[in-house]
């Protein structure tokens, strides 16, 4: 959902359709756009009803009271629409600004303020499966939120392995683990949900532009897997093995080490692959930090980017199937236009003909 950070009502307009009444105007503030919506006094009303049904307590503030006959005086007096404006924001800013978000969260006010809510979850609190233009921008900058999280993490795993405090530094990669594994099962809904936007009639630049920032957040989970299971590995000293100029870095192992290790015979076996037989299972930089649950996650989610970048192919060709139809149509009438100029030519040839034999004859 779009965070609201702020409201205000800006001012207040008369209408006289389809009778006469007084609209406010709402200008709301969220993190990723702003936007302004027109609500009457009634709409208010209705809206605290609603308000109270669903969550059982009346909001934080109450509504500016009903004047009497305030249906003669509202629309001719200055200082009640003031009132009435001032009265209206607090209302507002009230259930904005409450401890609890019962309020803020209920469907009728999201439903007032017009915040987006064509995205739905799968599961109540779970993320959402379909997307509005506008919810899709959301949820892919709260994604990105989710990135920034799991480097913060990385980077606290770090911070806390330097001090020695090795419990803390592993629950901290435990849980930039997790929070990887929950965006990359998101991103592949994200990228379904893009399809399904395609599909009704998002522009080419537009699904082109949106599907580079989905490659974007693809790369970033990416790189942040390899960050996640590259842990830095102490030896008994303290220093680190992988320093180039540490002593397990300039100490090599002697022969005789190697050799007890190695064996003294150096057998070399080629390995190959037989055609049609499956070969073993890989473990990837991807997939090692993840588990089994997180495995299947993100081979679901590659079967939905797939599935999504079928369909997108799909709709490409079949775009491309319209303006060949379109073309053979179009060069079918040319031809037959061509054909009655041909035909008229030749009318014209033979009247010619016609005439230049009578002058023959006259001369």
């Amino acid at each position: 959902m779009t965070a609201i950070q702020s409201v205000l009502i800006s001012g207040y307009q008369e209408r006289l359709e389809p009778k006469a009444h007084t609209v406010y105007q709402i200008e709301i503030r969220g993190h990723v756009r702003s936007w302004s919506i027109w609500r009457r006094y009634s709409e208010f009303d209705d809206l605290h009803t609603e308000l109270v049904k669903d969550t059982g307590s009346p909001p934080p503030a109450s509504l500016p009271p009903k004047h009497k006959y305030s249906i003669l005086r509202s629309h001719n007096d200055p200082a009640l629409l003031e009132e009435r404006k001032i009265g209206l924001e607090t209302y507002l800013r009230a259930i904005i600004s409450a401890k609890e978000d019962k309020w803020r969260e209920a469907f009728p006010f999201k439903e007032f303020l017009g915040i987006p809510i064509g995205r739905q979850a799968g599961v109540a609190g779970g993320p959402p499966t379909q997307f509005t233009l506008t919810s899709w921008l959301d949820e892919h900058q709260e994604l990105q939120n989710r990135l920034r999280d799991v480097r913060a993490d990385i980077n606290k795993r770090e911070a806390l392995s330097d001090q020695g405090d090795v419990s803390a530094s592993h629950k901290s990669n435990v849980s930039a683990k997790q929070k990887l594994a929950g965006v990359l099962s998101r991103i592949g809904t994200l990228g379904k949900g893009l399809t399904e936007l395609a599909m009704n009639g998002m522009s080419e630049g537009e699904l082109q532009r949106r599907t580079d920032m989905v490659a974007r957040l693809q790369d970033d989970c990416e790189k942040l897997g390899k960050m996640v299971i590259v842990a830095r590995q102490f030896n008994r000293s303290g220093t680190d093995p992988s320093a180039p100029y540490s002593s397990a870095s300039t100490n090599p192992a002697s022969a005789s080490d190697r050799e007890a290790l190695l064996g003294t015979t150096n057998t070399f076996t080629r390995v190959t692959r037989v055609f049609g037989q499956p070969s073993k299972p890989q473990e990837t930089e991807v997939t090692r930090p993840l588990d089994d649950v997180g495995v299947f996650g993100l081979q679901q989610t590659q079967m939905q980017q797939q599935d999504g970048q079928l369909a997108q192919l799909t709709t490409i060709l079949g775009r491309q199937k319209q303006l060949g139809q379109a073309i053979n149509s179009e060069i079918n009438e040319q031809i037959v236009v061509l054909d009655g100029l041909a035909n008229d030519v030749d009318r014209v040839g033979d009247k010619l003909s016609k005439a230049s034999r009578q002058m023959h004859r006259l001369g």
